[in-house]
């Protein structure tokens, strides 16, 4: 597979995702929604470790990172559903681009890393500054739960910021493909019930622009766009894997912009730069260790 075209599959699939998400549960429900894209997920991700001969590991590591994983996905996802109905498609993409501050945050007081140099500081500061501004901004994004919204996204963050931490810890060397098989298979049961809990019903017509965005993210988001990351990681120096997360919520907004008609205010702009300035700061703090220690 070509690198170029992986990288910019990724940047595609990323940057269309939170659209999709949003068009997903037009019609049919948030939860009936991400169980039916999670399903899709854990079935296409079946074949394909089947077809490809991928091992799935049972030892004790693994049972634990499939756990974590499905539960800081189940987390991460139920609560972006369900904020997603009430903000701006482009937002989505925007605070899932906060994880690498909250990741750092979480890894200095739960695991003890020392990761919250004064350079880094400065830029969780001015990724604060960004989400401040956009919170300020949220009585006005044409909802009423649009502030409900945002605080349920940036919960979800800190969900899957979480579920990263804690995997790094366990440290399981099973293939991506199997993990993400493991973690999506203990997701299923909670998204099924969360389901059942609020509605329980399936729908006599499946909106077909609904239907559509589950099929994608099933076999896009959940799957090919995971395994894709995968392989760029493994043919890429750090730096130029790390400016997909200061260019997919830019292209987002966008997206959001022209095919979803959100209107992008020139507040939202600002509070969206502060957010990618402040995670330019921590990559670059981050890059310049790694190329010191290399």
């Amino acid at each position: 597979m070509s690198v170029p075209l992986a990288y910019l599959g990724i940047i595609l699939i990323w940057s269309t995702t939170p659209l999709a998400i949003q068009w997903s549960t037009q019609g049919i429900g948030f939860a009936l929604a991400v169980l039916a894209r999670m399903v899709i997920g854990v079935v296409v991700a079946g074949l394909i470790m089947a077809l490809w001969r991928v091992p799935f590991p049972l030892h004790e590591r693994a049972r634990r990172a499939y756990l974590v994983g499905g539960l800081a996905l189940f987390g991460g996802m139920a609560l972006t559903y369900w904020g997603a109905r009430y903000i701006h498609s482009g937002l989505i993409s925007v605070l899932f681009g906060l994880s690498p501050l909250a990741a750092a945050i979480l890894g200095a007081i739960f695991v003890g890393e020392r990761s919250l140099t004064p350079v880094k500081l400065i830029g969780m500061l001015l990724g604060a500054a960004g989400l401040a501004i956009i919170f300020i901004h949220g009585d006005s994004l044409g909802h009423q739960n649009a502030l409900a919204g945002l605080l349920a996204v940036l919960c979800a963050v800190t969900v899957y910021s979480g579920g990263m931490v804690w995997l790094k810890q366990i440290g399981d060397d099973s293939p991506p493909l199997a993990t993400t098989v493991g973690s999506l298979t203990i997701s299923l049961p909670l998204f099924a019930l969360v389901w059942w809990l609020t509605d329980g019903h399936l729908p006599e017509l499946v909106p077909p622009r609904a239907g559509a965005a589950i099929a994608y993210l099933g076999i896009f988001g959940s799957v090919i766009g995971f395994a894709l990351y995968y392989y760029v990681i493994k043919h890429l120096e750090t730096s130029k894997v790390a400016l997909i997360t200061l260019i997919t919520p830019v292209i987002a907004l966008l997206l959001g912009s022209w095919l979803n008609g959100e209107t992008i205010s020139l507040r939202l702009w600002v509070g969206t730069a502060l957010i990618l300035l402040g995670l330019s700061v921590h990559q670059w703090e981050m890059l310049s260790g790694f190329r010191r220690r290399t």
